[in-house]
């Protein structure tokens, strides 16, 4: 008789490859929601900066601000803040992250606040 080799039988390996497949079809959808949740919980830390940024402002110069660089307001990596109206009793801003489709947005004071936000100085984002 001769000695059986030594090794891996197509139907094994094949087996193997199922079973990752089986893991890979599982985990890759998970992981694309943790990074949404990443994007998200980003804007929601970049307008909660801008709402301690503006108060500051206000403090003093008694007004809100809409330019970024009087704020020295920086804002993290492929996130984009707009301050889309700022006067002396109240601002509104949103928030976009180019890995995702949400917006988020956030005001303060007498102004008409911007979809999704419903709460004074809370980031909300749809």
């Amino acid at each position: 008789m001769r000695p059986r080799p030594t090794g891996f039988t197509l139907i094994e390996l094949l087996i193997v490859v199922v079973i990752i497949g089986i893991l890979a079809s599982i985990a890759i959808p998970k992981f694309a929601a943790t990074k949404e949740k990443a994007y998200v919980a980003s804007m929601k830390s970049d307008l909660r900066n801008l709402v301690t940024v503006e108060e500051a402002y206000l403090d003093e110069y008694q007004t809100y601000s809409t330019n970024r660089i009087a704020l020295r307001y920086g804002q993290s990596p492929r996130v984009t803040v707009t301050v889309q109206s700022a006067t002396a009793s109240g601002w509104s801003a949103t928030a976009l992250h180019n890995g995702t489709t949400i917006t988020c947005a956030v005001f303060y004071g007498n102004i008409t606040p911007p979809a999704p936000a419903t709460v004074e100085g809370s980031p909300a984002c749809q």
